[in-house]
């Protein structure tokens, strides 16, 4: 806006002041700020008006008197409804940052989502997006997405490692179910066109398993079809899936890593050292194929570890593979024998809280409680009990 126009928005303002005093002159400049866009500004009106309908000076004074609880609240109310326009205004402008800035306060992440979603994705704005969906924690499913699309799969795995890894749950299984999905198709795709290539048409079958089984020419000294890097640190990732096609994935994906060369063949961590076999197996289970099987070899690796020196991976996975194998009740006990009291643990399984709820029995937690003389655990699982 010219400055010719900026004076006669003046004029206009100063003449709404005449004719309708201070409530008028708040209602000219929010619509005006808000038809600009210049949504900084319009926020610093609404505040003005929720002040001014409390019957509290326009602009804050520091020497003003204190107030009473109701009037406090009011305000504080008053000043969320301004920041929620402010914030879905400067979002919808594009201006994500920004919009975000304003919205935080509200814990409306729903909300937020849904708006940042209509936003098309670009040059201009997509580290913006990234930054506001996955390491505010807005929408990380959907940033990771962005990351994927637009930055590959390298920088995705690293995204993982950084930054979901330390989310939720449910945010790292969206993220690895992700992974796995593009990962698979990326390598199906590139086993496809080396055996159309080779055989001279195209192969009829579809998982990896059946593109591998019979083509040993595929797996020479030196030869990959995918980062091998890529690949172990998605199997890794897969872990934490839940749903059986994305688990299926998985497992078509150890298909291919158990016959790559051995120098491709990543020293993995307990219990999942020999990554592709012991990662199989982890995945048979949880697809409900040779879990006897899975479970002597997840509870062989628990009761080898140290965990005062080894950590407590090893046993946690097993307790969490007893857990989403349905055999929570072994979960418990498990849990009780190899993680004592004051164990520090990473966080891969269950606490024995959460057990105990899952199953509606805090008998044995309160057993365990009192003879380690917890008396916090002993009275939570009472009240829990009885609850």
């Amino acid at each position: 806006m010219n400055q010719t126009s900026t004076h006669q928005q003046m004029d206009r303002l100063a003449e709404s002041f005449a004719a309708g005093g201070i409530d008028s002159t708040l209602d000219a400049l929010g619509q005006y700020f808000k038809s600009e866009k210049k949504y900084h500004e319009l926020f610093e009106i609404l505040k003005m008006k929720v002040r001014r309908k409390l019957g509290l000076p326009i602009v804050y004074d520091e020497n003003a008197i204190e107030l009473d609880e109701k009037v406090r609240n009011q305000l504080e109310d008053g000043l969320l409804e301004a920041c929620k326009e402010a914030g879905t205004g400067l979002l919808r402008d594009g201006k994500i940052r920004e919009g975000w800035m304003y919205l935080r306060p509200l814990g409306d992440r729903s909300g937020v989502e849904s708006l940042v979603r209509e936003i098309p994705a670009d040059e201009s704005n997509l580290d913006e997006l990234i930054e506001v969906c996955v390491s505010e924690g807005v929408a990380p499913g959907y940033g990771f997405s962005l990351v994927l699309e637009h930055y590959g799969t390298c920088n995705s795995i690293t995204a993982y490692e950084t930054q979901i890894s330390h989310l939720p749950r449910a945010d790292q299984e969206n993220a690895a179910e992700q992974l796995v999905s593009h990962l698979h198709a990326e390598l199906s795709k590139n086993l496809k066109d080396v055996i159309s290539q080779q055989e001279g048409q195209a192969p009829s079958e579809i998982s990896i398993k059946g593109l591998v089984e019979d083509r040993d020419w595929l797996f020479g000294e030196l030869t990959y079809h995918i980062d091998t890097t890529h690949l172990a640190s998605v199997v890794r990732f897969a872990r934490v899936v839940q749903t059986e096609s994305c688990l299926r994935l998985a497992l078509d994906l150890t298909e291919y890593g158990r016959r790559l060369h051995s120098q491709f063949q990543y020293q993995g961590e307990e219990p999942f050292a020999d990554v592709y076999p012991s990662s199989a197996l982890y995945f048979q289970a949880l697809l409900g194929e040779n879990i006897d099987a899975a479970i002597h070899y997840f509870k062989e690796k628990a009761e080898a570890t140290d965990a005062y020196h080894q950590g407590t991976a090893s046993i946690e996975v097993y307790i969490d593979l007893l857990t989403r194998c349905d055999r929570t009740q072994e979960a418990i006990e498990a849990s009780i024998a190899m993680l004592p009291a004051g164990t520090r643990t990473v966080g891969l399984a269950p606490t024995l809280y959460e057990l105990s709820r899952r199953v509606g029995d805090f008998s044995r937690m309160m057993e365990v409680c009192r003879k380690n003389e917890d008396v916090l655990g002993f009275a939570t699982a009472l009240m829990q009990k009885n609850a």
